[in-house]
């Protein structure tokens, strides 16, 4: 399949994938103690290679970059050089979760070492999902603007967990929250987004304009206050691989994508 990829975009429709693979899973010690969570495998291929070949099936990514840590950074390199895709691993020097950059912070690491100026469609390397990336592309193709994904969580247990946002009828992101106490709505927005070209240039003012970095929805909630960010109503499930349970039942019922 991977030499064998029919492009289905224009050239100018053509981006860049930044892969988020920078953290340290302690919440699935032991398993992942010395082993990154994205490579671990369900049904018979890795975390990212499920995610991969979906995004290649399609033709619209030119080139694939894994924000790593220093701590995992050369099985990532080993696992690129087992795939045909161009892939660049970005180590971020970080050794321990407690000196970790933050997801905000390792996107604005890549986009500074590589001089990154593209659209970007930003995943997280430690979820998979039951449907293909190619629709949240083309949704954010046609509102020509950058774009989350969202579906509708009806526990206020796991809104609490989570980025929340809120939507006008047009599915424009109004507002958006990560973790909220008093959650707002029951729209969950996942860790994928698309970044247009013009919006990726922003990254380091948000930062600079005190969003918070931890997790990637911040830049986000800063974003959509000053351009307009549209959320793409998944047609399908996400997998959400978090602790030794949740790991164990995807791979009792992942079975890729429908």
């Amino acid at each position: 399949m991977k030499a064998q990829t029919v492009l289905k975009y224009k050239l100018g429709d053509i981006m860049k994938c930044l892969i988020l693979a920078a953290g340290y899973a302690t919440r699935l010690y032991p398993l992942t103690e010395n082993f990154p969570k994205p490579l671990l495998e369900v049904n018979g291929k890795t975390i990212l290679d499920w995610l991969v070949d979906d995004i290649q099936g399609s033709g619209f990514v030119e080139e694939y970059i894994v924000i790593s840590n220093h701590k995992f950074a050369k099985q990532f390199e080993k696992w690129a050089e087992g795939r045909d895709e161009n892939i660049t691993v970005l180590d971020d020097g970080t050794s321990t979760n407690e000196t970790r950059l933050g997801a905000v912070r390792d996107i604005m690491f890549a986009i500074d070492k590589l001089k990154i100026d593209d659209d970007l469609l930003i995943i997280a390397g430690d979820n998979l999902l039951d449907f293909s990336l190619n629709g949240f592309v083309e949704y954010a193709k046609e509102k020509n603007a950058s774009c989350i994904m969202r579906y509708f969580e009806p526990s206020l247990e796991k809104l609490r967990k989570t980025g929340v946002i809120e939507l006008d009828e047009n599915g424009r992101v109004l507002a958006m929250e990560e973790k909220p106490a008093l959650p707002r709505s029951h729209w969950c927005a996942p860790p994928f987004y698309y970044y247009k070209r013009e919006d990726t240039k922003l990254v380091k003012e948000g930062i600079e304009e005190g969003c918070g970095t931890d997790a990637p929805g911040h830049f986000i909630a800063w974003l959509c206050t000053k351009t307009p960010v549209f959320a793409y109503e998944m047609p399908g499930k996400r997998y959400d691989i978090g602790d030794i349970k949740s790991y164990e039942d995807v791979k009792n019922t992942y079975n890729g994508i429908i």
